[in-house]
């Protein structure tokens, strides 16, 4: 390889995060590059949206969606996998990070846009040297006031309302709890070195709730372990190091979060398969879904968060499903014990039909 990888991004973006992370474990020569405004179009260009991150390999490929990326550096890169080699620890890991790409979403736009300090103090100002540096202060912020109405548009849909607010808020300190007393036992979800579920985790877990100043503060600094872990997965002091916890155990302070994975996320999968087949018959040839459709309630803590219906959600669990359907029948039956033994033995019947990307929407294959 005679030159780096490039890495379109921002500190400030949720997905980005991701990433990083993983450039920087897997040790893969990278030069972060800032989206710039006049960069946006020709991202669009490229990839088919203006989204981050990006990355452009040395050969000239353009790839996009965070997943994709990092199964295509994998087949580059195959040494310190982070994918697991045994089948509990592989759907652990491909659950972990389907349920924090998507899941997670409504605490990661809560916790950075309810909050006026961080719009403030983190997203005006570095936001604005992002799209344009050369600018006077007065012309950047005006053109963030336009990004920030965009992106708080979205709030709705994915939850983000003030009677809901107080839902969010419950639900997102559990399950801190739960990672902080698993990262007091382990350094990473699986072991001594991450896996895919951590690399979905970090996503909100750095960009919104580790750098925005009022969740950093008030969440993540106030757990010490997984504080260190949010640190370790951003610059990890031995690249490629470390080993996954052997015989294809699961930590038993794991198995809590699965109560959300199969009892939160898995009824999100099954509502919004139901508004994609209300709406199968107005699918335009070549464009897929809608990026939101219909609205559903879905089991948050005691409570129902009120949210959009997002097809994306379904194209990330289908990575799970073809993880476990990947297996050899020995390897499936040990993950369907596992499955029955936390009372989730029908997870892998949830009939999703098969779904292509395209950008950021999803359309039958």
């Amino acid at each position: 390889m005679t030159r780096p990888y490039l890495h379109y991004a921002w500190e400030i973006s949720l997905y980005s995060g991701k990433t990083r992370a993983y450039l920087r474990y897997k040790g893969i020569p990278f030069v972060e590059k800032t989206i710039h405004l006049w960069t946006m179009p020709t991202i669009q260009k490229k990839v088919g949206a203006q989204v981050m991150p990006v990355v452009v390999t040395p050969e000239g490929e353009w790839l996009q969606d965070t997943s994709h990326i990092i199964d295509v550096l994998e087949q580059r890169f195959p040494d310190a996998p982070v994918v697991p080699a045994t089948p509990r620890q592989k759907m652990v890991s491909s659950l972990i990070e389907a349920w924090a790409d998507e899941y997670w979403l409504p605490t990661a736009m809560h916790f950075r846009w309810s909050y006026p300090e961080n719009f403030r103090d983190r997203f005006q100002p570095e936001v604005g040297d992002n799209l344009l540096p050369f600018m006077p202060r007065f012309i950047k912020n005006r053109a963030v006031t336009r990004v920030a109405t965009l992106l708080r548009s979205y709030l709705p849909g994915v939850g983000v309302v003030p009677g809901q607010h107080d839902i969010i808020e419950r639900w997102t300190h559990e399950q801190l709890d739960l990672l902080d007393t698993h990262f007091a036992q382990y350094a990473y979800l699986l072991g001594s070195k991450p896996c895919m579920g951590d690399f979905g985790l970090i996503g909100p877990l750095y960009a919104h709730l580790g750098r925005d100043p009022w969740p950093a503060r008030e969440l993540i600094a106030k757990r010490p372990n997984l504080h260190a872990w949010v640190k370790r997965m951003m610059k990890p002091t031995q690249p490629g190091a470390g080993k996954f916890i052997a015989n294809d155990v699961i930590p038993d302070t794991l198995l809590p979060l699965f109560k959300s994975v199969f009892g939160e996320f898995w009824p999100q999968l099954e509502l919004t398969l139901g508004e994609m087949e209300r709406t199968r018959a107005n699918l335009k040839p070549g464009r897929g879904w809608s990026r939101m459709l219909g609205m559903i309630d879905v089991p948050m803590g005691n409570a129902k968060l009120r949210v959009g219906a997002r097809p994306f959600s379904l194209w990330m669990a289908q990575r799970s499903f073809d993880t476990f359907h990947a297996l050899p029948a020995a390897e499936q039956a040990s993950v369907q014990s596992w499955l029955e033994s936390l009372g989730a033995g029908d997870a892998m019947k949830l009939a999703i039909p098969r779904l292509r990307q395209i950008a950021l929407r999803v359309a039958p294959e």
